[in-house]
């Protein structure tokens, strides 16, 4: 049971709490380009648009995109900091794996869309290293320290 003055979420107040609202939102515009402008999201994130039925693998990763986004929203009211920055952590596989397929298919010609990834994948990492140095700081969730 859980008294009136535990709070749940991130603070408001907080950077750490503005920069996930900001990558929230962030994916959630990615996911709904993808969704409403398959073409053009394509075009952002650095391969052409595939033609015929392959076309519809563009929807899809703007529907993995505005489900995190709306994932990160619901964490960011409800989680720790510690739950939210493992969230994060774990979350860098996919700019990873989004460098990786860029650099497969189109080699260093695509350096500038190679670094966009980059960047996303280090702003996840360091977001996820600040809410976990921060989380020492919650007396609620998590594993025990």
């Amino acid at each position: 049971m859980t008294s009136g003055s535990e709070r749940r979420g991130l603070p408001p107040r907080e950077p750490s709490t503005w920069l996930v609202w900001l990558l929230a939102a962030t994916f959630v515009g990615l996911g709904v380009l993808f969704v409403l402008a398959p073409g053009l999201g394509a075009l952002v994130f650095g391969l052409p648009a595939p033609e015929g039925t392959s076309f519809g693998y563009l929807p899809a990763i703007g529907l993995r995109d505005l489900a995190f986004g709306i994932y990160l929203l619901i964490l960011s009211l409800t989680a720790t900091r510690r739950i939210v920055g493992l969230i994060f952590g774990a979350t860098v596989l996919i700019p990873i794996g989004d460098m990786t397929i860029i650099a497969v298919e189109r080699g260093l010609e695509a350096a500038g869309y190679l670094l966009l990834h980059g960047f996303s994948g280090a702003t996840m990492l360091a977001a996820s290293i600040w809410l976990l140095v921060r989380s020492k700081h919650d007396n609620m969730g998590g594993m025990p320290s």
